[in-house]
């Protein structure tokens, strides 16, 4: 058994969220409109750290990172390589990530989501019946590159 870690004598805190696309430019076109902001920083980068961090030699990314509500970064990525393959969007496979949004609207971020190109796997939130967001509202939907999104308006019902 692993000794308990105390991340408080670090100072530490989630920075960033990265995705893996197709297409970065593809990419940001979706999370511009669903998110309505402009990108902190797009760049292709090619210094050699990156081979020793990915495990990739000789290895070009183009990059991006786009500001999520609440303060974490989304970094956005194509590994500059033709060795590649999609993964599945299905999010029963393991290795599977999702992005989870919290809202006060559900449905009108949904709405919106779709308008911006997401491709929904339900008609719309559904209540969430069981577990701890019993009483939520939840759905997912999928980006251009098949990133799982979920919406979730939490229960205003404390007793949940």
């Amino acid at each position: 058994m692993v000794e308990k870690f105390d991340f408080s004598t670090i100072n530490s805190r989630m920075h960033h969220v990265g995705i893996t696309v197709s297409d970065v430019d593809r990419s940001l076109l979706f999370w511009k409109d669903f998110l309505d902001v402009e990108p902190r920083f797009h760049k292709v980068l090619d210094a050699s750290y990156l081979s020793q961090i990915t495990g990739y030699e000789g290895i070009s990314l183009d990059a991006c990172w786009i500001d999520l509500p609440g303060g974490v970064i989304l970094e956005i990525l194509n590994y500059l390589t033709t060795d590649k393959e999609p993964n599945s969007e299905w999010t029963a496979n393991p290795g599977n990530v999702h992005i989870c949004f919290e809202t006060s609207d559900a449905q009108k971020l949904f709405d919106h989501a779709k308008k911006c190109g997401a491709r929904p796997l339900s008609d719309g939130p559904v209540p969430v019946t069981e577990g701890p967001n019993r009483g939520s509202m939840g759905c997912y939907l999928r980006d251009p590159d098949g990133i799982t999104l979920e919406i979730l308006q939490p229960s205003t019902n404390k007793n949940n």
